[in-house]
């Protein structure tokens, strides 16, 4: 596999100073990106203490063997990213671009996975605004719960889907030989948002999928 020669932008003195550089401008995207989930999320709680009955009734009609498969494709994916990330620190690319790989299917199977359960949910008829029908017993206000399901499992599928690309991009400069043990903060960058898109499904998952079900 050819290796390149590195060096560091020019307004960087040392490619040491640039990776620190690369994850502190990650950490502030992703504390950005706390703020806008965490903002959803308590958003959710606010509705879900007001409406326990509803939210609890409405949670029930929910895949849960999706949402819990997907779980734990997104925790295993965060296993294969950070044995890619050792890998290219170590100086094993080809082990590096392997663990990716596998990085990638899990998260196109996770896709794959979150686009059937959208189909399941159409067939089921609650989607908002396209089909949704009012079950017998059911409150008006229960078509608020998948107004938010839908938003929050479509914002974290973009958000996945943007990590997916990432890390096939990772591939390509693995395998170009751009990642050393010298420099591999690109990687790690590429890491710690995954590991955030993982830990966000974390929290989705029994806010979404669990209510009226214990």
């Amino acid at each position: 596999m050819p290796s390149a020669v590195l060096h560091p932008e020019e307004q960087y003195a040392t490619l040491a100073q640039q990776g620190e550089t690369a994850q502190l401008g990650m950490w502030v995207f992703l504390a950005t990106e706390t703020l806008f989930f965490g903002a959803l999320i308590f958003t959710y709680f606010v509705y879900r203490n007001a409406y326990p009955r509803e939210v609890a009734e409405a949670a029930k009609d929910t895949v849960l063997w999706c949402g819990s498969v997907n779980l734990g494709l997104l925790l295993t994916s965060s296993l294969t990213m950070v044995l890619a990330i050792n890998a290219a620190a170590q100086g094993r690319p080809d082990a590096s671009v392997r663990w990716l790989l596998a990085t990638l299917g899990l998260g196109a199977l996770f896709l794959g996975i979150k686009g059937y359960e959208y189909y399941l949910d159409y067939d089921d008829q609650v989607v908002p605004a396209l089909n949704f029908l009012m079950k017998p017993g059911q409150a008006p206000v229960s078509e608020l719960f998948w107004v938010y399901y839908f938003m929050a499992t479509g914002l974290h599928a973009i958000h996945m889907s943007v990590g997916v690309g990432l890390v096939a991009y990772m591939v390509w400069k693995v395998s170009r030989g751009d990642i050393t043990p010298a420099y591999y903060a690109p990687i790690e960058v590429v890491g710690l948002y995954w590991s955030f898109v993982d830990t966000v499904w974390i929290f989705l998952f029994p806010t979404i999928y669990l209510p009226g079900r214990s």
